[in-house]
């Protein structure tokens, strides 16, 4: 009987993997991993040359990304049986040895394998190895401390309405908003509406070789989907 063990691993950089991260990627036979459907996908892009010649691969392609608003009944539907799917075929592998399950940045923290691991604690033996989040790498990125003393840090997906992302940006000190993309506009209005838009940093491919840290003021056209919003709290210090 094997064990689904998933590995946190972290914000881009292999460098920045746990060493517990490394030795079971590079020891894995089998090795599963989410993807849009015909890219390679960044979890497996992280790992590239760290696997054994033999390891067999299991690219998990999603259904759906954003071509559709993920309040559409059918982007549910499809991602629902999507993970029944592979909860069923993982759980049949594990049958039989381990299986790798690769996540950027930190498994339970916003992570697809979460939708996993809810269908399979309680069937298979699961382990979830935590990783250094996006939203750490890429803080760091920009050179400042994030919080300080007694600040309050809220994470916030532009994804919200935008009366939700104003008010829950008013109410912080410091703030990490994830999911930018096409919602960069209204995210922006709402950093402009709590006053906190000229405090604003973007940060894109966060620790990885094609990283950009700007002040969000500076940003011109479309970013990608995956760029972190950093407000650093100004807080209590001595």
């Amino acid at each position: 009987m094997g064990r689904l063990i998933c590995v946190g691993l972290g914000p881009g950089d292999p460098d920045l993997m746990s060493v517990k991260a490394h030795r079971l990627v590079s020891g894995a036979r089998h090795v599963a991993f989410f993807r849009k459907k015909g890219r390679m996908g960044q979890a497996r892009r992280i790992v590239e040359g760290m696997l054994l010649p033999e390891a067999v691969e299991y690219p998990m392609d999603y259904p759906v990304t954003t071509e559709i608003p993920f309040t559409d009944p059918e982007y549910n539907r499809l991602l629902s049986a999507f993970y029944d799917g592979w909860a069923e075929r993982l759980a049949a592998l594990c049958a039989m040895q381990d299986v790798i399950v690769l996540c950027e940045g930190d498994p339970f923290f916003y992570g697809s394998f979460m939708h996993l691991y809810t269908r399979l604690k309680d069937r298979i033996a699961v382990e979830v190895v935590p990783g250094i989040t996006g939203m750490s790498g890429c803080w760091t990125a920009t050179g400042l401390p994030v919080t300080w003393g007694d600040d309050v840090l809220t994470v916030a997906m532009a994804t919200l309405p935008e009366e939700d992302l104003t008010a829950r940006i008013g109410q912080t000190d410091a703030l990490v908003v994830m999911k930018i993309g096409r919602n960069l506009p209204k995210l922006a209005r709402a950093l402009q509406a709590a006053g906190k838009y000229d405090d604003a940093w973007l940060v894109t491919h966060g620790t990885m070789a094609n990283q950009t840290v700007q002040k969000l003021s500076e940003i011109s056209g479309e970013v990608p989907y995956f760029s972190i919003v950093v407000v650093h709290g100004q807080g209590r210090r001595p």
